[in-house]
């Protein structure tokens, strides 16, 4: 399967348009054919009807009827991008993973898919989530070996991006479902900061945990989306140290690491220490079975709030992962909800309260326990993620290595 794995980098492949060295109709035919190939083994995008690319050719002359000027098109002009299946999209349908009528979900276009839109990027299709985003799994196959889980819930947007379907896909996380299967495909998976990109028009598992991110073959391409997608957006700059300094969480926390996890991150950190970095150990979050406690119960108190009228209506439809962390969600008390929320800001100043007393300017930690599991019957554990996505702090994930069996490891830095 290693031939489908030719990974194009955003910049250029918007750049090469933008400038009309391609014609879009040239282009579309490029990713009609790749996705024909790969996605009825992979199922990363959802079916569309009457007809995918009939819809995108149309929409490619109207873009190349508003920007005639090559100077003048935008940055994501005819770069084609994949959307998880619980954000809007207009004259799409959302299902969310689920057996519910897309008139359900129908409602505004998402505000992220305008901003692509607006940047010039054809919309490919819908990609399979995870039932409502939790961890009831879809059919999306990991691209490196299709009897392995791509992770979740962003399954179809992590493996669309492995496979080469599409430069960019958009995911969200509320435990790990972007940083996770990022480095079970070997991509890079970017969560910017809690609210940084607005989560209206997505159909919510958490609001106050909820993040919009995305996933690119590279980091120069996630760079270059961020300045789409990101409100107030700059390029970083150049650190002042001489040495960058980076911190590894020591404690409960790195202890749930598989053992082949474990063993890659040490060595991982050995070789950066090679290259000119300094990894430093630090003590931190001693209280971590709380913090899983408090996320959990958060999550599962708002996730039964927003499925109350729909799980009463329409029980049936609903899997058994789902149905049974709403259950859990309606015992939730209201202090153990309350717990939950001001233990996310608690958890954030102790964070940056570390990287300020011990001077490291990023935290650095596996990515997952370790490679993709086989079996798709999980996604995998997030476990590595929570403690992240609860704090509300920047990750991006990005392709280290490869584990004994050939599968994708990665590496998440933590600002």
């Amino acid at each position: 399967m290693n031939d489908f794995r030719k990974k194009r980098g955003l910049r250029m492949l918007a750049e090469n348009l933008q400038a009309g060295d391609r014609s879009l109709e040239d282009s579309l035919r490029v990713w009609k054919e790749r996705l024909e190939k790969w996605n009825p083994r992979l199922f990363a995008f959802l079916d569309e009807r009457p007809d995918r690319f009939a819809r995108l050719r149309r929409e490619a002359k109207e873009l190349e009827a508003r920007f005639p000027d090559p100077d003048s098109r935008p940055p994501l002009y005819g770069v084609p991008v994949g959307v998880k299946d619980i954000i809007n999209v207009e004259g799409m349908a959302t299902r969310a993973g689920s057996r519910f009528s897309e008139e359900i979900f129908a409602g505004p276009e998402a505000s992220c898919v305008s901003a692509l839109k607006k940047a010039g990027a054809l919309i490919l299709g819908k990609t399979v989530t995870t039932e409502f985003a939790y961890f009831a799994p879809g059919p999306t196959r990991n691209p490196y070996s299709l009897k392995h889980t791509p992770g979740g819930s962003s399954s179809g947007s992590a493996a669309a991006v492995a496979a080469g379907l599409c430069p960019l896909a958009l995911g969200s996380q509320t435990i790990g479902s972007i940083t996770r299967p990022a480095a079970f495909c070997g991509v890079v998976g970017f969560k910017p900061s809690f609210g940084r990109i607005a989560t209206d028009g997505v159909l919510p598992l958490s609001p106050s945990l909820d993040h919009i991110g995305f996933f690119t073959p590279d980091v120069d391409s996630a760079e270059f989306a961020a300045s789409v997608l990101c409100r107030r957006w700059s390029a970083g700059s150049d650190s002042a140290q001489s040495v960058i300094v980076v911190g590894a969480p020591g404690g409960a926390y790195l202890e749930r690491a598989s053992a082949e996890g474990l063993t890659y991150f040490l060595a991982a950190c050995k070789n950066l220490e090679k290259a000119g970095f300094e990894i430093r150990s630090v003590s931190a979050m001693t209280d971590f079975e709380k913090i899983v406690e408090n996320h959990l119960a958060l999550m599962a108190a708002e996730m039964a709030e927003v499925h109350r009228t729909w799980f009463t209506r329409y029980r049936d439809l609903y899997r058994q992962k789902t149905a049974g962390m709403i259950l859990k969600g309606r015992k939730v008390s209201p202090e153990q909800r309350e717990e939950g929320l001001a233990g996310r800001e608690k958890l954030r100043r102790h964070m940056m309260d570390l990287m300020v007393k011990h001077r490291v300017i990023a935290w650095l930690a596996p990515a997952a326990t370790g490679p993709a599991p086989a079996g798709l019957g999980s996604t995998g554990d997030p476990i590595m993620n929570l403690p992240w996505t609860y704090a509300g702090l920047p990750v991006v994930s990005v392709p280290s290595g490869l584990a004994k069996n050939g599968l994708p490891l990665g590496l998440q830095l933590i600002g």
